[in-house]
């Protein structure tokens, strides 16, 4: 059973790696190529764990990033040593890829700010709006603000991954059981409603199938989406919990999914 998945979501390698820099506050002009090297491989490895079908680009950037690390610890010769002794700017293999981080880091900025305008320039208009409530759904008026982000997402389900195969039996039987992103959805709201609408997210993959973590891993991702649960991380590194909005603890979702 194979899934194939296209997100806005990831904007890209140049946008992954700014993100690790900020997590891991590391100085964008001295980057440590072998922790931030470590982290990006982490993240790719879930791409193609959940067969991202964008990864390809990732892979690229993560043979820039192995190849940067490799000349890194190349050592430096006496002759290369002398020749340099009047060049003080010494190339640094990590130059081009910093060059390429600042510069797509103006464009994203510049992105937000160009967004701001937009928001600020919506709350103009010709005429006085029309009252549109009454033919809205209640629960698509409800709008959250995500603790979290889908990189934070990424790095949990690869931390999950990791303990999986660390608590993984010996000896196991392989039965194949195909489930579907509507059902396991279901599955998890249940899940949640079990436990007061607040859970772990590590919590809700009890099995080692790879089709049932991937399924449920998709059905968390479509039900932030839908706005149904959302994500919270007190702190950095923490563990994350899905919380299931309170309002709809009592209520059933069966013809909110279907849509």
């Amino acid at each position: 059973m194979s899934y194939e998945v296209k997100t806005e979501a990831f904007e890209g390698p140049l946008d992954l790696l700014l993100h690790l820099i900020n997590r891991l506050e590391i100085d964008i002009y001295d980057i440590k190529m072998a922790e931030i090297t470590a982290q990006y491989m982490e993240h790719v490895h879930a791409m193609s764990v959940l067969e991202l079908n964008e990864a390809s680009e990732y892979l690229v950037m993560a043979a820039t990033l192995l190849s940067i690390k490799s000349k890194m610890l190349l050592p430096i010769h006496q002759d290369d040593e002398m020749e340099d002794d009047f060049d003080i700017n010494i190339n640094d293999p990590r130059d081009e890829l910093v060059l390429k981080l600042i510069e797509y880091k103006k464009y994203k900025e510049a992105a937000v700010s160009l967004q701001e305008m937009e928001e600020t320039r919506n709350q103009f208009y010709t005429r006085p709006p029309t009252d549109l409530s009454e033919l809205q759904n209640n629960k698509q008026l409800a709008l959250f603000e995500l603790d979290v982000n889908v990189y934070d997402m990424l790095g949990a389900f690869q931390k999950m991954l990791r303990r999986k195969q660390l608590n993984a039996p010996l000896h196991t039987r392989v039965s194949k059981q195909e489930i579907s992103i509507k059902d396991q959805m279901k599955s998890v709201i249940t899940t949640l409603k079990q436990n007061k609408g607040r859970l772990s997210f590590y919590e809700l993959f009890p099995t080692m199938d790879k089709s049932t973590i991937v399924t449920t891993f998709l059905s968390i991702l479509e039900l932030m989406k839908r706005q149904i649960v959302r994500v919270e991380q007190n702190n950095n590194f923490d563990d994350l919990f899905v919380l299931l909005r309170k309002e709809d603890l009592e209520s059933e979702f069966e013809d909110e999914i279907d849509e």
